[in-house]
C-alpha cells in the first residue's frame, strides 16, 4: 500500500504541482481513506519527500545496471536520454518552483543527489567510455561531470531567461545533445546513433 501511495503521489505531484494535489486527492486515486495515508506518512511534507526519493532511488538503480555489464556505456546514454525525455514531458515546471519554495528539505535532497549520485555516475560512465574508445581520451571527466550538472541546474533554475522562450524539455535535450557531441569519438557517435535508432 505504501508503494502504491508513493507511485500515485509522485505522478500527481510531477504532473499537477505539489500544492494543487491534496492528501484527499491521493487517497481517492489510491482507493483508500485519508486516514490510511496518515498511518503511513506523518504529513504531506513527508509524503512529498518520500515520493520523490522513491523516483530518485529507482533511477539510480536502473542506471547502475548498465555499468555492471562489460560495455553498457552507450546503453546508459540512450537510457538516460530516454528517461530525461519521459520525465520532463510529464513534469510541470510549477512543481519545481513549489518544491524549491515550500519544501526546502526535498530541494536539498535533489541537490545532494545531483552532486553525489549523478556526478559519480557521470564520471564512471565517462571513464569507462574512454577505455572503450567512445569518448575522447583527453577529456577531464571530473570537470565535464561537474559541467553537466551545472547545465542541469541552469535549466532547472526558474530565473533562467531561456525558460521564457523554451520549455524545460527542449532545454535539457539541447544541452544533453551538445554535451555528448563534445565528448564523442567517431566510434562513440556512430554507436550512439545506431543504438538510439534501434531503441
Amino acid at each position: 500500500m505504501r508503494t502504491k501511495i508513493l507511485e500515485i503521489a509522485s505522478e500527481q505531484f510531477s504532473q499537477y504541482g505539489v500544492r494543487a494535489i491534496t492528501m484527499e486527492d491521493i487517497a481517492r486515486l489510491a482507493g483508500i481513506s485519508k486516514k490510511t495515508i496518515y498511518q503511513e506518512f506523518k504529513d504531506k511534507k513527508e509524503l512529498v519527500k518520500d515520493a520523490f526519493k522513491m523516483v530518485l532511488d529507482v533511477d539510480q538503480s536502473e542506471l547502475n545496471k548498465f555499468l555492471e555489464g562489460e560495455d553498457g556505456v552507450i546503453e546508459h546514454l540512450v537510457y538516460t536520454s530516454k528517461m530525461v525525455r519521459e520525465r520532463l514531458s510529464k513534469l510541470n515546471p510549477m512543481a519545481l518552483l513549489e518544491i524549491q519554495k515550500y519544501f526546502p528539505e526535498v530541494w536539498e535532497m535533489f541537490n545532494t543527489y545531483k552532486e553525489e549520485v549523478i556526478v559519480t555516475d557521470i564520471v564512471a560512465v565517462l571513464e569507462k567510455g574512454k577505455i572503450l574508445g567512445y569518448f575522447r581520451p583527453e577529456i577531464n571527466t571530473r570537470i565535464l561531470a561537474t559541467m553537466r550538472i551545472d547545465q542541469i541546474s541552469s535549466a532547472m533554475n526558474p530565473q533562467n531567461t531561456f525558460k521564457k522562450e523554451f520549455s524545460l524539455f527542449t532545454l535539457h535535450i539541447e544541452m544533453l545533445d551538445h554535451f555528448l557531441h563534445g565528448i564523442f569519438t567517431e566510434k562513440g557517435r556512430q554507436a550512439y546513433f545506431q543504438k538510439q535508432n534501434n531503441s
